[in-house]
């Protein structure tokens, strides 16, 4: 139960946080390595055999 009701500062600082210090901190990302779209590449090219080995049989079907 609330004993009192709350001003507009204090519901803003419960909903975003109220920091005491506003420092901002920047983080440096390592850069990504491409290795995601050699392994797409590969799947891709392995659906491909897949199909061209069904054969227009399947395809009629």
């Amino acid at each position: 139960m609330r004993l009192r009701t709350l001003t507009e500062a204090e519901c803003y600082a419960r909903i975003y946080g109220g920091h005491g210090d506003e420092r901002v901190s920047f983080v440096r990302l390592l850069p990504r390595r491409r290795q995601g779209s050699v392994a797409g590449e590969h799947v891709r090219g392995r659906f491909e055999e897949r199909l061209d080995v069904r054969g227009p049989e399947a395809e009629a079907a």
